[in-house]
Order: structure tokens, then sequence, then C-alpha cells
């Protein structure tokens, strides 16, 4: 249940012999069903607001099929198109009922959908969900509509040039792994989607399934009587057999270089990147990369307040490992605001991270980033959408709260000598790419 802020905040900042402390301590149930689906219920006392997240592990990752990246995405899109029981009319009527705010997010490893609505609205929102889970329906016309938007949602995304430097740093670096195309997909996929309705059909029989799903209910709840309503709606629902032969990415040999000529004159970006290991929270490496990257390129680092702030060379500069199922990227992003100077940047940006390879970091600094880290989040965790929020990223990584836990205690592990030794194992040249983006040349 919610304790007052003050005493929440104390709780997660404030360690004892004991027992270590927990950043995610609200009371939950999980609860696995015989067919896979696996149900999390966390009562908070925010009330007549209830958060539902479904997450579905299908990402841009388990497009393995050579001529078929996408298809995670398109199914964010045409979810929203219904069944004959519940057309989308009467899918946002119920919504629109129970005051529900909804969305849909697709990334590398998961599509989430989520809802914020009154607690009365509750059972009739699960037995809507289940039924486009289990019933989804969409006719060959309407899929090739669909392809279409999201063909041009490609193209609204790709006047960005972030969204393209992003696209060929992920070509750049990757070979053989599906992390190599975005969540989007490759263009040429998209394009020829509107003539792969059948297989759509069969990327949807795989993937939505309830071994590959968890439901997460957060907010003024009776953990129980949510149980009984997934089970009555959900419990039906039959598992699959299909499981995705994710390529392995071979090792790099050499750094990599790449070049997106931007169309319009622009201020140049540069993206900096190593290959790192997977998202672990029994081991070491994603802490301590995550807590380099604070160090490293936070707004009170010294690079930071060289190239940002002092030499104002660079208005953006941000970098870190998202964590990913498998074996991802550490990237540093620039934005620099003269093309003679985006070399040296790169410099810059290399020899930070090679100065943890030989020059431990500061102590009181390193507790100082861990302190920061576990304040922002207790103090992101206010109500009942934003904890379901942060929960869902976790449960699309292990499929449990206590990935949080996990991790948050393994920041707490992490010394100057762990730092160290990761910038020496994964900031290499072998396993470096660097992708720049520029405009036209200014006589």
């Amino acid at each position: 249940m919610r304790r007052p802020f003050f005493a929440f905040l104390l709780a997660t900042t404030m360690l004892t012999a004991a027992e270590p402390r927990k950043i995610f301590d609200y009371p939950y149930q999980q609860h696995d069903f015989p067919n896979g689906l696996r149900l999390f219920t966390v009562p908070t006392d925010y009330p007549n607001i209830v958060a539902l997240y479904i997450i579905v592990n299908v990402g841009s990752r388990n497009e393995v099929e050579a001529g078929k990246s996408g298809f995670a995405h398109f199914f964010e899109h045409v979810m929203f198109r219904g069944t004959k029981k519940n057309p989308p009319q009467k899918w946002e009527a119920t919504m629109k009922a129970a005051g529900a705010a909804t969305n849909a997010f697709t990334s590398d490893d998961l599509t989430a959908y989520h809802a914020t609505f009154s607690k009365p609205g509750l059972a009739s929102i699960l037995e809507l969900e289940a039924d486009r889970f289990q019933n989804l329906d969409y006719s060959e016309a309407l899929f090739r509509t669909e392809a279409l938007a999201v063909n041009g949602e490609y193209n609204k995304n790709s006047t960005a040039p972030t969204s393209k430097l992003s696209e060929k740093l992920r070509d750049t670096a990757f070979d053989a792994h599906t992390y190599k195309h975005t969540t989007m997909g490759f263009l040429a996929d998209i394009k020829s989607m509107p003539d792969q309705y059948a297989y759509s059909r069969q990327f949807f029989d795989r993937f939505y399934r309830p071994e590959y799903t968890s439901i997460l209910v957060v907010g003024d709840i009776k953990p129980d009587e949510v149980k009984a309503l997934v089970e009555k709606h959900w419990g039906g629902w039959k598992r699959g057999n299909y499981a995705a032969a994710i390529p392995a990415e071979p090792p790099q040999t050499g750094e990599r270089k790449g070049h997106v000529d931007w169309p319009v004159p622009t201020l140049p970006w540069l993206a900096v990147a190593y290959k790192v290991p997977a998202y672990t929270d029994s081991g070491k490496d994603t802490a301590a990369l995550d807590l380099i990257s604070a160090l490293a390129f936070g707004s009170t680092s010294p690079a930071y307040q060289r190239l940002v702030i002092q030499e104002q060379k660079v208005d953006v500069l941000s970098g870190g490992a998202a964590a990913r199922v498998d074996p991802y990227l550490f990237t540093v992003f620039s934005r620099v605001k003269a093309d003679k100077d985006v070399d040296s940047i790169a410099e810059s940006i290399v020899s930070t991270l090679n100065g943890f390879k030989d020059t431990l970091a500061d102590t009181k600094k390193l507790d100082a980033v861990k302190k920061n880290l576990r304040y922002r989040f207790a103090l992101s965790m206010d109500n009942s959408e934003a904890i379901a929020g942060a929960l869902a990223s976790a449960i699309a990584l292990r499929r449990s709260p206590e990935t949080l836990n996990r991790l948050y205690a393994m920041y707490e592990q992490i010394t100057p000598e762990d730092l160290r030794d990761a910038a020496r194992k994964y900031f290499v040249e072998n396993g470096r790419a660097v992708v720049t983006l520029s405009g036209p040349k200014t006589k």
C-alpha cells in the first residue's frame, strides 16, 4: 500500500546491515496460469485509479525471416482494429465509459498495450482485452490500409535526423542479429508489407500466445478479484509452440564506420557505440556500464562541462547502454555545432571512455551517482500509472518485478575497480562503431 512519500523515500535511501534495501517495496502477487500466462497485481491506495499493462515478449528482435521485418510494430497498430464481437467503435465506447487513457508501444524485445482508467471499468476492460488478444479480426483490405499507414509513419519518422542516424548505426554495428533493423523495420520490407497478409496471420498466431504474455494490474484493486477475472476471460487462451531462432552476432573484428548524407542543412550528429553484453542483474556488467554512462556524460561530468558548457562545441551529449535481452550497444550521441569539430568530438568521447580503463573513478562521485539514481526512481513512483510503467520494463526483461530490486542492489555492489574492468573489457576498437550525419557543406 502507499506510504507517506517521505517515509517511502527514506526507506529507499537508508541501508541497514540486517536487510538489503529494496528500490521497489510495494507488496505484489504473481500468479502463473497453466497456459503460461503470468499475472502481476500491485495494490496501491491511490483511490479509484487502475493501471493495466499487457506485455507481449515480441519485438523486432523476433523478426528472423528475411524480408519480414516490422511486423511486431505493425500489430501495435492493427490490434486496435477490434474483433467480430467488439469492433473498434464498441472497444472505444467501453474505454471511454471507464475514462480510460490508452496507448501502445513496440521496442526491440516487447510490445506493450496499456490503459489507465477508473476502478469500475476493470472487469469490462479485462474482458475486452482478452477478446482482442485471442480473437483479433482484420480483413486483407484493412491489412493493406494499415500497412500503408505504417509506411507513412516510417516516412514521417525519417524526417528526423536522429531517426536515420539510429537506423544507420544498427545497420553498421550488426551483421546477423535482428537488432540490425529498427522497430519500424527495413524500408524495403515496409514497402512490401501490403502483400504479406498471409504472413501477418502467421506472425500473430506465433507470438500472441499466453506464454509470451504478462498482465500487470496496479492500483485500487483486490488481487483475488483480478485473478478471478483473468482466469475467467484469459484462462482458456491456448498455449502456442513457436520459438524464434534468433541468430547470434559474430565477433566484430575492427572498428566500423558509417555516414548519412542529410539532404538539407542541419547540425551534424555523431554516434559512437560499443558492443556490450545483454542485460544482467545477476552479474555486474549492466550496473557498471550504467554508472559509467552517468559519470562520463552526465550534466556534471567533466566531458559535459567542457564540451557543452565551456567550449560550446556540442549542444546534445548523452550516452548509455540500453537494456536488451541479447547483446546490444553502449552508445554516446552528440549534436555538434560545426562540421569541422566532428572528428575531435569523436576522439574526446573515445578518450573519455578510455579514461576509465586506467584511472579509478572517485569513490565519492560514484556514491553520489548511485544515490541520485535511487532518488530519481523513488521520486517518480508517485502514482499507479508510473509504478506500472516502471514495472513493465522490468517484466519485459525477466518477467518479474524483482528485476528492479536486483539491479539496484547490484548498483550498490559496484566499485571503482568494477568500472575499470568493464571499461577494459568493452570499450575496445574491435567493438566500436562510429556513425555520423551531416547536411550539405556550406561555403
